[in-house]
């Protein structure tokens, strides 16, 4: 029986994982508490410490003969083709030099490396944030110096369409899908035979979101910038982080501003039909790359347990394809699932160093 362990590292805590290909053997989170990461200048700095606390965790467990694989969140890398990818030298030279940008998920192929050389065994990540299948009409913006970039949360996303196609039993190669991730940010994504043809930046374009401003007002924005009222810092957590929900209502839970609507609040009724409206208009944007012959729309992420925000997300764009619900993101198990679908031989790993 194959056993792969998945390692998903945030910015205060470390995700650990042992699973089957029916199971979840054990699933744990190592919490890090901040006076504990203060001691280190950069995220990489950790490694060593987060290494140490992984190891401890197996060891404490008679964990580590009986694994077959690693596998490590995908971090900030250069533009690729979704898919499985075995950790090379030359991706762990972006992911430590910070090339394509620097965060906690940069932690977890060299951390997936660092553990599978003890054990002897293969480590890889499965699709990072970095996947860009855009075709060349899809990359302008409006200005040379501005290319649009695909950023997006494409694990659960490429996760949800493979679980879609085997449930309604069709090759992924033959639909044309729209899959919606609803979590913290938005990844509203058009899927044209398995590859991901368009999409908004989550950082930086779409929807307001919990906790992200989406799009916005250029001229507007450019005034607030030099407005002297913020520094870029600010600014950059201003847009992505204190907006969205919180901005206007002081909470990015949904299930807090469900409550109040219940309890007749009507500010938090009004933010919420605006959210849906943005939502709603970004997914009827992504049926246009599919020329409008749209399978299904996937909604997902965390936002997707919400049974108000999906039925009203489906009274505004309902007539443009059939609509299916996959609650929650199990980030987990679709970093497992990659490595079981090269295990078995149902996809080809790529090299990082080739792409």
């Amino acid at each position: 029986m194959n056993v792969v362990f998945a390692i998903n590292p945030g910015s205060t805590s470390t995700k650990l994982a042992l699973l089957t290909e029916t199971e979840v053997i054990v699933q744990e989170t190592i919490n890090h508490e901040s006076s504990e990461l203060a001691s280190y200048d950069t995220i990489l700095a950790q490694l060593p410490y987060r290494n140490q606390r992984i190891q401890t965790w197996l060891d404490q467990r008679g964990i580590g003969l009986n694994i077959s694989a690693i596998v490590g969140r995908g971090g900030m890398l250069k533009p690729l083709h979704s898919g499985v990818y075995p950790v090379d030298d030359s991706m762990k030279r972006d992911l430590c030099e910070g090339k394509y940008g620097l965060h906690a998920s940069n932690l977890g192929g060299l951390l997936a490396d660092e553990i599978a050389g003890r054990l002897g065994v293969a480590s890889y990540i499965v699709d990072p944030v970095s996947v860009d299948e855009f075709d060349d009409v899809a990359r302008f913006s409006g200005l040379p110096e501005l290319p649009r970039a695909s950023m997006l949360h494409a694990l659960n996303i490429r996760a949800t369409m493979i679980r879609h196609a085997k449930e309604i039993n069709r090759e992924l190669s033959s639909l044309r899908l729209i899959v919606a991730h609803l979590g913290g940010g938005f990844s509203i994504a058009s899927v044209n035979q398995g590859r991901i043809v368009d999409v908004n930046n989550a950082n930086e374009g779409g929807p307001f979101s919990a906790e992200r401003a989406g799009t916005l007002p250029v001229y507007s924005l450019v005034r607030l910038c030099y407005s002297g009222r913020f520094t870029e810092k600010e600014m950059i957590k201003k847009i992505n982080g204190q907006a969205g929900l919180i901005a206007y209502l002081g909470t990015g839970d949904l299930r807090v501003v469900e409550q109040r609507i219940q309890n007749g609040d009507k500010r938090a009724l009004e933010v919420f039909e605006a959210m849906v409206y943005q939502i709603a208009k970004e997914i009827a944007a992504m049926a246009m790359p599919l020329e409008g012959k749209v399978d299904g729309i996937l909604l997902t992420g965390g936002m997707a347990n919400n049974l108000r925000l999906c039925g009203s997300i489906q009274q505004r764009i309902g007539w443009i394809g059939p609509i299916f619900r996959y609650p929650g993101e199990d980030e987990m198990r679709a970093l497992a699932d990659g490595v079981f679908r090269v295990m078995k031989g149902e996809e080809t790993p790529r090299a990082y160093t080739d792409s």
